[in-house]
């Protein structure tokens, strides 16, 4: 889980990530071992068509340098509101530092910086905001996206039957406890991103599940124009 950045009236204002930013990498092992790191990489191999990406809340950076090392050509804008997050994800990708541009913003306020973005990345994002902000931000990206663009997201979920009721909907909100602890993180459940991005116009093409469902890999496109139904 992770982020969003600036106050604005009306909203809560946005978790700090600062203090996690260092042990992030150490946590996120000894609670999930390799399986956030297998979830994020699911579909690495789609993405080397990609020239314009806007990746939001990476946390420390290591996608980040991965999709760099995996396609040569792409350029991209980074997003998040932990400035300890930013400085981590910018020694990861220092190599590549021509083709990283960072911005400290919140991720429910902000304008995409240079569009149109024909990649979009949100591992362990989503989960930080309501399901109305994730629609906002679908909306968003939507009009900021080419009509071929992919977005890739890893999330939690809570699977159907008795391993979502009893192992993952409790584990999910322990870590809900957890990070309001470490990061004033207000938000206490997973928003329904699935309907927000179908809202919004996207459609899910490719996923994988790890750990019964717990953890998802999803990868959406946008949904062609409807065709139209006066013509013969």
């Amino acid at each position: 889980m992770k982020r969003g950045s600036m106050k604005s009236p009306g909203r809560m204002p946005p978790p700090n990530f600062n203090r996690v930013a260092l042990p992030y990498k150490w946590m996120e092992l000894a609670s999930f071992g390799p399986w956030l790191w297998r979830c994020r990489c699911a579909f690495l191999d789609d993405l080397g068509a990609g020239r314009n990406a806007l990746i939001l809340g990476d946390g420390d950076g290591r996608f980040t340098a991965r999709l760099l090392k995996q396609n040569s050509a792409v350029q991209i804008d980074a997003i998040d509101a932990s400035r300890a997050m930013l400085q981590a994800l910018s020694r990861a990708t220092c190599d590549q530092s021509d083709r990283v541009r960072l911005h400290l913003a919140d991720a429910r306020l902000f304008n995409p910086p240079r569009p149109p973005y024909d990649l979009v990345v949100t591992h362990f994002f989503l989960d930080c905001l309501t399901s109305e902000e994730v629609a906002a931000l679908a909306a968003r990206l939507r009009e900021s996206a080419t009509p071929s663009a992919l977005w890739l997201i890893s999330e939690f979920a809570v699977p159907r039957g008795w391993f979502g009721l009893l192992i993952a909907r409790p584990l999910i909100a322990a870590l809900y406890f957890a990070f309001w602890l470490l990061t004033g993180l207000s938000v206490r459940r997973l928003p329904n991103h699935r309907a927000a991005l179908m809202q919004a116009g996207f459609s899910m093409t490719r996923q994988r599940k790890w750990l019964a469902g717990l953890l998802v890999s999803e990868l959406w496109t946008i949904d062609p124009p409807a065709a139209d139904s006066s013509r013969s």
